[in-house]
């Protein structure tokens, strides 16, 4: 094959370089060629893999780039220098110079040095899954808790990456006859990225204060939260503009929105509920994704019921729900109770899915079927978790009273002795508010009671 250039000399396509704090890993000037990489292990099989290379296709084409050719291999495990191996990294190396690929993108994800040794081969970048969902997820941020997070979740993937060549690399010595020619490159750019990943994380933090203070004006308010989760493109965003008028961005593409947007809502029941629309899930979700968007994410571990909306069309829609449900329980989301809604009856009869899933429903977000049965089912679910509670509210108390109706469901009310005795179904919190005003032995009854 001849004297590789290093990674540094070969073409760079528009996948190649982060190119500063706020800028994904292309350069969309044009249409990159791709070569897609997938490995079919022993505990996968064919048809996964391929199901997910197509999968990486959309996400290449989201981040504006073209795939042109495909290699999959077999193999037991990784290989620790080149994950593929020796002969079949030269292998890809001849497929893209015949595709005339700027690009090689692996389905897995590479270590630091695996992507050093195959850069050297195949005299192009070779990037992974994790770094096309990064970019994508660049280009997507918007507001400056999105961009923020993206940031820094780019910063810790490239910090163990950073690399560089001949007297750059060498490091400050400590004692005579170990100095070297004083701090490198390398070195200055580690530690400016390392200051930069404090500052945002610090940044971050601040922002989940600001969170955790909304979330408790919500509690006291009495409303419920429910968070709208899914894989991405499922329709959560536009199940949340159905819903409320909410004027999300929603479009066919992968992670279209980014930014969690909460708007209030009123069951048929009366209820009022704040529903929030969450980031989509994919298989693979990069760790510093996950971690990045901490804060973003905490309002599905905070929330009363989680509405999982999945696209009833796509190929494997168990796969997509595992997936979002491996996400969900790695952020500490595993407990919180979940409807799933089966989006896009419009396009797949879901009628299966149903019987296989009992207990959820089924809608279609653009034409507005199903909408209403799935609104009664989450005033039931969430009813069935409030708790029965019976006061007794002195005359002289008006404003308890209509605190009460505020921040309950009244089932009844009858004047007695001292005051009003009222039964209602209220939350955990309301029924703490309330608990000196309860009636003997009922401060909280069963929930089923009346």
């Amino acid at each position: 094959m001849g004297d590789p250039q290093t990674p540094q000399e070969s073409h760079r396509g528009a996948f190649g370089d982060f190119g500063g704090e706020e800028r994904g890993l292309i350069d969309r000037t044009f249409r990159e060629r791709i070569v897609l990489v997938g490995v079919i292990t022993d505990q996968g099989s064919e048809e996964a893999t391929n199901e997910a290379l197509d999968e990486l296709s959309q996400l290449v084409d989201t981040a504006g780039a073209d795939e042109v050719a495909r290699v999959t291999q077999r193999r037991h495990a990784p290989d620790p220098a080149t994950f593929v191996g020796q002969g079949k990294a030269e292998e890809i190396y001849r497929v893209a110079e015949a595709a005339d690929a700027d690009t090689v993108v692996f389905d897995d994800e590479l270590t630091p040095a695996q992507q050093f040794n195959l850069e050297r081969i195949l005299k192009r970048s070779a990037l992974d899954r994790t770094a096309v969902i990064l970019d994508i997820f660049a280009q997507n941020a918007s507001t400056p808790e999105g961009k923020a997070q993206v940031e820094l979740a780019q910063l810790r993937y490239r910090l163990p990456r950073l690399r560089g060549s001949g007297k750059r690399l060498s490091q400050q010595g400590g004692g005579i006859g170990t100095r070297g020619p004083g701090e490198t490159q390398l070195e200055v750019d580690r530690r400016r990225l390392v200051r930069r990943v404090h500052k945002l994380e610090n940044q971050l933090k601040d922002v989940g204060k600001h969170r955790q203070t909304q979330s408790k004006r919500r509690r006291r308010s009495a409303n419920q939260a429910v968070a709208i989760v899914g894989y991405t493109n499922a329709g959560k965003s536009t199940v949340l503009n159905q819903l409320t008028d909410a004027g999300v961005l929603a479009q066919d593409r992968l992670f279209a929105t980014l930014d969690a947007i909460t708007r209030r809502l009123a069951l048929p029941g009366g209820e009022a509920v704040f529903m929030t629309d969450t980031v989509g899930f994919v298989r693979k979700l990069p760790h510093q994704l996950v971690e990045a968007f901490k804060t973003t994410l905490d309002v599905v571990i905070q929330a009363d019921l989680l509405v999982h909306v999945v696209d009833s069309s796509a190929a494997d829609v168990q796969g997509q729900i595992d997936a979002v449900r491996h996400v969900i329980n790695e952020i500490g989301g595993g407990d919180v109770p979940e409807l799933l809604v089966f989006n896009k009856s419009d396009l797949a009869d879901p009628s299966q899915l149903l019987v296989d899933h009992p207990g959820s429903v089924a809608i279609s977000a653009v034409t507005g079927e199903g909408i209403e049965k799935m609104l009664l089912t989450i005033g039931d679910r969430l009813r069935s978790m409030a708790t029965i509670i019976e006061l007794e509210i002195p005359f002289s108390r008006g404003d308890l009273m209509a605190q009460v109706h505020r921040e309950a469901q009244v089932l009844s009310e009858t004047a007695g002795d001292a005051g009003m005795v009222i039964r209602a179904r209220a939350d955990e919190f309301a029924a703490a508010r309330f608990a000196q005003y309860a009636t003997d032995g009922t401060a909280a009854l069963d929930v089923h009671d009346g």
